[in-house]
């Protein structure tokens, strides 16, 4: 009688392994095996990380398998069991390999199909027509689109994290308790006896020290030695945590009245202002977005204000950029100065304050929350929808959209919600950074996913006329390398451009992006549909770009640039000033974070900045879903690129003071998931 040799290899992470009874059946072109019980006496199967073999011998000759049908009773409790992969070795000495990665819960069943990556064009067969068919079916019924608030890409319909497909939950959701983390990071920063003082404020901008954890040679540590200076200033719009924003400005804008006059003791070449915008040396930031959006009234006994600022900064002859000119708000008019250089110390001091503090609100709720977070989730549950496990474009982002869904859940849960941890502490909470989203959505384009494209956007493209722009280069780099990997995938299994208009799952995956996340606006530029292999490979790299380097750009260096509270204040206690000469360091101390919500951003940007245990960095792929040879052999090129690039920012950074590494890939997590 015909014998298989099958091996189980169980899941390394916590209560991966199970007691329950583990059944398999086999699905061949010529007939189906019963069911057989996988155990061996005297010897505990299925533990965490066990891989663990059998011998199952059939009845008859089954032909070319087809399925493996894994199916699991209960033992005595429910078991729930982390099935890696399942590898078997037929009579005729051939040895198959059938990927899963997969929670099996309660008393639930897997049908596996071999690891060979499949268009819908490629499987003849009408059993596995029908598997495809059925696993899309079941997963559109787990993965249902939710509107969370009004205008806003449309998310997972589940309400707290435990109620997401076990599938893409957190092995541990303790590890992603936000409340958690963030009293846990306050005590680590020994910061934990201030969090409750509320309104109680700072002496003087020394005193702030005393939540400052002095880690020495760290960026952290030189901004809070060189913050008040314009350099520093300037630089952050390049490099820091929200690079962005800054673009080259074109032409004056209308509502920043500034002359020549005001700023010639800025301008360095002899110019008048308009002569220095023709020569591209001006740029500006426009913090447009924030006007009129309400500040934070959740806490009656503390008043909290914003500001829509307008900073135009200079490239001085050293080519570094410096601000030369703040109005701190929209519309021009006596009681809205421009703030400039040449002003007193703290009028001057207070106006840069007021653009960082914007910087933060802009960073955290669009840059960061939209723009990767959410829009990353978007491609996740479209993905879980329309790409059955067997499909090559399924095998290549799973990696991706790892835990994605789930800490945005969380974050749904606990943090950004009514009454949540991010109204404890900024002056967009109750409801402000909601209406910030709904107005950036006009913004979110296809293109300005696009990095080189959003770059060029910008007129930031010229390292010749901006050579300390870091983020553009790594960017770009990474662009570039990730957009040939992925172009190398899509060659292997598209065969032409037609094979890629024919290919329906990829079509409805992209129509889902489209009318779920981007709420069907024509406007936002998204596809609803992909025509060549060219289009489809920047496709992919917009998807992993988004999700890994991108994200890691705008996230991991939150401690770096925001723990020194002046530098990024998430609120402010006072509202702009209307006039000149009247600052006081007084007042700006006071309009500044009071101690507990100054304990309660540390204890954030702490957390939001740290790693998550086992993290998988960009290029990493140890869960095969791809099996074949042309594949295994793109990864291998794509990890050599990436650690080439990684040689290339190390030996940048030899020597510097202020070193930006938030794009070297082996600091790119492959997937959002903190």
């Amino acid at each position: 009688m015909p014998s298989y040799t099958v091996t189980v290899a169980t899941g390394s992470q916590w209560f991966a392994g199970t007691d329950d009874y583990i059944y398999l059946s086999l699905v061949g072109s010529a007939g189906c095996s019963e069911k057989h019980l996988l155990d061996k006496p005297f010897y505990n199967d299925f533990e965490r990380g066990a891989v663990d073999s059998y011998d199952v011998t059939v009845d008859e000759e089954l032909g070319e398998i087809q399925l493996v049908k894994i199916e699991k009773r209960k033992y005595w409790l429910h078991d729930d069991w982390y099935l890696k992969y399942i590898t078997l070795k037929t009579p005729h000495g051939d040895y198959i390999e059938f990927p899963c990665y997969r929670w099996i819960t309660g008393d639930g069943e897997v049908v596996l199909r071999d690891g060979r990556a499949k268009l819908a064009r490629d499987d003849q067969i009408h059993i596995l027509k029908q598997h495809r068919r059925k696993e899309l079916e079941t997963r559109q019924k787990q993965y249902r689109w939710m509107e969370w608030n009004p205008g806003f890409p449309l998310s997972i319909d589940a309400k707290c994290h435990k109620d997401l497909p076990r599938d893409i939950q957190f092995d541990s959701e303790k590890g992603v308790d936000f409340v958690l983390n963030y009293s846990k990071a306050m005590e680590n920063l020994f910061i934990n006896r201030f969090m409750h003082m509320f309104q109680s404020s700072w002496n003087d901008f020394a005193d702030f020290e005393k939540i400052f954890v002095k880690i020495s040679n760290t960026i952290s540590e030189r901004v809070m030695n060189h913050w008040q200076e314009d350099l520093m200033f300037g630089y952050q719009f390049l490099n820091g945590c929200n690079p962005v924003l800054i673009q080259r400005c074109t032409e004056l804008p209308k509502k920043l009245p500034v002359t020549t006059e005001m700023v010639e003791c800025s301008l360095e070449r002899q110019l008048s202002l308009e002569q220095e915008v023709q020569q591209g040396n001006i740029f500006v930031v426009d913090f447009e977005l924030l006007d009129g959006i309400d500040a934070n009234k959740t806490d009656p006994c503390t008043l909290q204000f914003l500001a829509a600022p307008i900073c135009l900064l200079y490239k001085n002859l050293a080519n570094k950029i410096v601000p030369i000119a703040i109005q701190l708000n929209q519309i021009p008019g006596e009681e809205n100065p421009i703030f400039l250089p040449s002003d007193a110390k703290y009028d001057w001091l207070l106006a840069k304050i007021w653009v960082r503090s914007s910087d933060f609100h802009i960073h955290q709720t669009i840059t960061h929350l939209l723009r990767t977070h959410l829009v990353s989730e978007v491609f996740g549950i479209a993905m879980y929808r329309q790409l059955p496990a067997v499909h090559p474009i399924f095998k290549l982002l799973v990696a991706h959209v790892r835990f994605t869904i789930a800490i945005n859940t969380k974050a749904r849960e606990q943090l950004i919600c009514e009454c949540g941890l991010f109204d404890k502490a900024n002056a967009t909470g109750g409801g402000g950074h909601v209406q910030m989203v709904q107005r950036a959505m006009k913004d979110l384009t296809y293109a300005s996913l696009c990095f080189p494209e959003a770059i060029k956007a910008r007129g930031m493209e010229s390292k010749e006329d901006i050579p300390y722009y870091f983020y553009r280069d790594d960017g770009l780099l990474v662009w570039e390398a990730v957009r040939t990997f992925t172009a190398e995938v899509v060659n292997i299994y598209y065969e032409s451009d037609q094979v890629v208009a024919e290919d329906s799952e990829l079509q409805d995956f992209v129509k889902d992006v489209y009318v779920y996340g981007m709420r069907g606006c024509k406007a936002s530029g998204f596809p609803k549909s992909l025509k060549s292999r060219e289009q489809l490979s920047e496709y992919l790299t917009v998807v992993i770009f988004t999700a890994s380097a991108q994200h890691a750009a705008v996230n991991f260096g939150q401690y770096d640039w925001c723990s020194w509270i002046p530098n990024a204040p998430p609120t402010m206690r006072a509202p702009p000033p209307t006039a000149k000469g009247v600052v006081t360091i007084e007042q700006i101390v006071d309009s500044l974070p009071d101690r507990g919500r100054s304990c309660w951003h540390l204890g954030a940007v702490w957390a939001l900045s740290q790693f998550q245990e086992n993290e998988l960095f960009l290029g990493m792929y140890p869960e095969e879903h791809f099996i074949e040879k042309p594949v295994k052999e793109a990864m291998a090129r794509f990890r050599k690129n990436l650690e080439a690039i990684v040689s290339v920012i190390a030996e940048r950074n030899k020597n510097k003071k202020l070193p930006y590494y938030y794009l070297s890939p082996d600091r790119i997590p492959n997937s959002v998931a903190i």
